[in-house]
């Protein structure tokens, strides 16, 4: 019964439909606990952490994604849209953290409990990309040899700069050799055992069926069962033929003079 409690689904023998919605018979919000402070313009939802952060009290870090029970409360407008505010508690201590959302920036701001880690990076230097000239780079190279021979020098001194690096990169590959041909054969070995596995496993289970043995495991075969299973032989006629030598066995002991019982006169 409490889980339909939880979604409104239960109704008392005593309720009347005439005095309105389940939840105005009950005196309660549909959010339930969620709506205890609606008076205030409180809701409680379930907030995600946009970025990763720093508690201003524990000095721990909060990664990004992590949830917390937050108090969202509406404290102004950016225009015509509206500017919410979310407070929560720290899970590792008991400090107080306040975010709330920058329309004007598409971005969120830390009011009060909490320190933005710092993840700012630069294309031009953080990556390893390569700049290639726009057409009016290749252009003024054309033109000026004055600008052309200062960026040849310049390319030159990138090259041996960076010759240490690729130099370490091959040697790296050397090193590991062909990944994706070692990959590739293993993935093939891979398959053929899995279909033996499969063949040998479906033989297994088709001779426990056969002689109503099921759960049980069967071991490996060997060549010394083999050697032992070959010297068996079974005789279809066996309880047969015993039949007849018993019954000879019989006749031969027994007399070939028929006995009359004995009369008295």
């Amino acid at each position: 019964m409490a889980d339909r409690r939880a979604q409104n689904k239960y109704y008392p023998p005593d309720y009347d439909p005439s005095k309105g919605s389940i939840n105005t018979y009950r005196g309660q919000h549909p959010l339930r606990d969620r709506a205890r402070k609606i008076s205030q313009g409180i809701l409680t939802i379930r907030f995600e952490m946009p970025f990763n952060v720093w508690c201003e009290g524990c000095k721990n870090h909060i990664g990004k994604g992590v949830r917390y029970n937050a108090e969202k409360q509406k404290v102004g407008n950016y225009y015509t849209t509206p500017i919410y505010s979310f407070t929560m508690k720290c899970h590792l201590c008991d400090q107080k953290m306040v975010i709330e959302t920058d329309p004007k920036a598409c971005d969120y701001k830390l009011v009060s409990g909490v320190r933005r880690k710092n993840e700012t990076y630069d294309p031009n230097t953080d990556t390893q990309t390569i700049d290639l000239p726009d057409d009016e780079e290749k252009a003024k190279r054309q033109t000026d040899a004055m600008y052309r021979l200062e960026h040849t020098a310049q390319d030159v001194a990138k090259a041996k700069s960076s010759q240490d690096l690729i130099s370490g990169v091959l040697k790296m590959q050397a090193s590991r050799g062909d990944q994706f041909g070692q990959n590739q054969l293993a993935r093939r070995i891979f398959r053929d055992k899995k279909k033996v596995i499969k063949a040998q496993d479906k033989a297994d289970k088709a001779l426990l069926s056969k002689a109503s043995l099921e759960g049980l495991a069967l071991l490996p075969e060997s060549a010394e069962d083999v050697r032992v299973a070959k010297g068996v032989r079974f005789d279809k006629d066996a309880v047969a033929v015993d039949a007849v030598a018993h019954r000879k066995r019989k006749l031969e002991a027994s007399s070939i003079f028929q006995t009359r019982p004995s009369t008295s006169a």
